[in-house]
C-alpha cells in the first residue's frame, strides 16, 4: 500500500462568484505557494444524547456544525509587474480587504466594513482532496530583519467533499521571490519618526464565525480590531518620547515600504495609530521599547496594503 507524504501538498484558492458555490479553482491559475500549513479537515461541535439508561457507558455523540480550518503562511512579495494583482490577492479579499487595481500603477487592498468576499479551497494532501466553500478568515503580517516577511492566514470554510484525487499540476510563475527585511530593503516610519526597528507585527484580529442556521450556512466576519506591536530601538526622549505620546492618546501614521524594485514592492499604511503602554526590553544588551499599536478606524486608512 503506498504511503502519503506530509510535504506533498497542493492548495488551490479561487474567489467565489456566488457564495458557497464551488468556484472550481485550477492548478494552472489558482495555486497558493504556502508554508507552515496546519489543516483541520473536520472541525465543529458535538451533541451528546445524555440518555438515561439502566447501564453505564459512553453513548457516542452527533457531529454538528461541520467546517474546515486552514492556517498557513505566505511570503510577502510583489506581483512581478505594476498594476498586476499578486497571487495571494484572493486570500486578502477573503480576509475583509477590497482589491482596487490601477492598471500599470499598483494594486491596493483596503479593509472594508461590509460586503466581504469569500473563496473556495481545494486542499489536496498527497492524493486526498478536501473542498472548503465560502471561506473567509483573518490575517497577520510580520516583518523581522534578516527574515522573509510573511502573511499568516487563519481561514475557515464550509465543509465540501472529501475524495481521492491525484495531486494537480500547478503553475508557480505568478509567485515572485521575496527579499529579506533589512536596512537596504525596508523603510519604516511611525508617528513621524524614521524608525530603527527590530520587528513589526500587525494582526487584523477578525472574528470569523461559522454559522449553521435553518435555511442558511455561512462563514461570517462579524467584527475586527486591528492591533500590532513594533519593537524599536530606545532613543532619548528628545528624539522620540513614546511615553508622552501614549499618555496623550495621540494618533499618528504608520508606514512601511518593503522592496526597492518596481513589481516587487509592498507598502503598509495606517494613518490613525494609537500607541499603548510601552515596555522596556533589550537585545544584544541594547535597550528597546515594545510598543503596542492600535490601528484605529478613525482615519481614512485603517490598514492599506499596496503592491507596486
Amino acid at each position: 500500500m503506498p504511503i502519503r507524504r506530509w510535504k506533498k501538498l497542493a492548495a488551490l484558492i479561487k474567489p467565489d462568484a456566488v457564495y458557497g458555490v464551488d468556484p472550481v479553482p485550477t492548478g494552472a491559475a489558482n495555486y497558493i505557494q504556502l508554508s507552515d500549513a496546519a489543516f483541520t479537515p473536520l472541525a465543529g461541535d458535538e451533541e451528546a444524547r445524555n440518555l438515561m439508561q439502566p447501564f453505564l457507558g459512553h453513548q457516542g455523540v452527533l457531529l454538528t456544525g461541520d467546517y474546515g480550518q486552514f492556517n498557513f503562511s505566505v511570503e510577502i512579495a510583489g506581483a512581478g509587474a505594476l498594476g498586476t494583482a499578486p497571487a495571494y490577492g484572493p486570500l486578502l479579499r477573503s480576509c475583509g480587504f477590497a482589491q482596487v487595481i490601477s492598471a500599470g500603477v499598483d494594486v491596493q487592498y483596503d479593509l472594508i466594513h461590509d460586503a466581504f468576499e469569500s473563496s473556495g479551497l481545494y486542499y489536496n494532501s498527497d492524493g486526498v482532496k478536501h473542498v472548503l466553500l465560502g471561506m473567509r478568515g483573518s490575517v497577520s503580517l510580520g516583518f523581522t530583519p534578516k527574515r522573509i516577511p510573511r502573511f499568516q492566514f487563519s481561514m475557515k470554510g464550509l465543509l465540501g467533499t472529501i475524495t481521492d484525487e491525484a495531486l494537480p499540476v500547478v503553475t508557480k510563475t505568478m509567485w515572485i521571490d521575496p527579499v529579506v527585511v533589512s536596512k537596504a530593503n525596508t523603510v519604516m516610519a511611525l508617528h513621524g519618526w524614521t524608525a530603527i526597528a527590530e520587528s513589526l507585527n500587525i494582526d487584523t484580529g477578525s472574528q470569523v464565525v461559522p454559522r449553521h442556521l435553518i435555511g442558511e450556512e455561512s462563514i461570517e466576519i462579524t467584527d475586527r480590531s486591528v492591533t500590532g506591536t513594533a519593537v524599536v530601538k530606545a532613543q532619548s526622549l528628545a528624539t522620540k518620547d513614546w511615553f508622552a505620546i501614549a499618555r496623550a492618546h495621540t494618533k499618528g501614521a504608520l508606514a512601511l515600504t518593503h522592496g526597492t524594485v518596481a513589481g516587487n514592492t509592498v507598502a503598509i499604511d495606517s494613518d490613525a495609530v494609537q500607541i499603548g503602554r510601552p515596555s522596556e526590553g533589550q537585545s544584544d544588551n541594547i535597550r528597546n521599547y515594545s510598543l503596542p499599536l492600535m490601528l484605529t478606524s478613525l482615519g481614512t486608512k485603517e490598514l492599506k496594503i499596496t503592491v507596486k
